[in-house]
């Protein structure tokens, strides 16, 4: 029987965004619109879709092997596990997400202690509470199943809920006190699964990939062919993440050229090298980039 390993895939908000990435990464995804266990090209990936609250716990407890799930998540369940790296990227841009202490724009509510006392509605109770006993402050924290956002000022008098950008919240006439925990995917894994030898090498190799895919995230390739006497001008020119690979032509006189830039660069870029003497420019997406 060939080896297996359970990993874990939040459902929900964060799933494409994951799923992209692992496809980035090299490592193809297929999630059915009603399933909850995908399937791989990795016939060694045991793939379950589980919400991304959830996750820490299982991994915690050994029924799964590892996982991707928020830092916050991880913090909310007390989850004893091996972090093996951060991720950062978020389902709609790459931002961390906060966990923000919000009220309404009129609330006399402006810091932490004005809680004393106070009602509190938020799907992290144990992040809430955890940061309101750190500030040494009595407050009723209640969970919420979500929509969390109505429930200030008649139901309780603030809330602590999840934001990226913020503007959900100030199109909802709400205003931000304070922000209790910042947060970023991770991948995850259990300690014990960590123990053996095929398991830890095969997410290692996992880790790599993923960082390297994070790491191409708006960077292009480009490469060109170039008259020698132009190459100087150009090296300095170009801002490569590491010096460019220059190599000879057959025809005396030119090389091409080859690097990493930025792609908000490209714009710009692309008439300078044609203006040095640059030809056969050519820009190319990159899937993941290894140091």
């Amino acid at each position: 029987m060939s080896k297996k390993i359970k990993f874990a895939l939040p459902k929900g908000s964060l799933q494409d965004a994951t799923v992209d990435l692992l496809r980035k990464a090299g490592y193809n995804i297929y999630v059915s619109s009603r399933g909850y266990r995908p399937s791989s090209d990795d016939d060694s990936l045991d793939i379950f879709l589980i919400r991304a609250q959830e996750i820490g716990r299982y991994v915690n407890d050994g029924f799964i092997d590892c996982g991707i799930t928020g830092r916050d998540w991880v913090y909310e369940n007390k989850a004893d596990v091996e972090i093996l790296t951060d991720l950062q990227y978020s389902r709609a841009t790459s931002r961390p997400t906060r966990w923000v202490l919000v009220v309404p724009e009129d609330s006399p509510i402006t810091k932490a202690e004005d809680l004393e006392g106070k009602r509190i509605a938020t799907e992290g109770v144990g992040i809430t509470e955890r940061w309101l006993e750190e500030k040494g402050i009595k407050a009723h924290v209640e969970f919420s199943w979500g929509a969390t956002e109505v429930k200030v000022p008649d139901l309780v008098d603030a809330i602590v809920d999840i934001t990226e950008t913020g503007s959900s919240l100030k199109a909802n006439k709400l205003r931000i006190v304070d922000t209790l925990l910042t947060s970023y995917p991770q991948l995850i894994a259990n300690k014990t699964a960590m123990k053996d030898p095929w398991k830890r090498e095969k997410l290692e190799n996992m880790v790599t990939l993923l960082r390297g895919a994070l790491e191409a995230r708006n960077k292009v390739g480009l490469k060109m062919n170039l008259p020698v006497s132009s190459l100087v001008e150009l090296t300095n020119a170009l801002p490569s993440l590491r010096r460019p690979t220059v190599s000879p032509l057959t025809e005396e006189g030119w090389v091409a050229v080859e690097t990493v830039i930025d792609e908000a660069v490209v714009r710009d870029i692309i008439p300078q090298l044609k203006s040095l003497g640059a030809e056969g420019i050519i820009e190319y997406p990159l899937n993941k980039l290894v140091y």
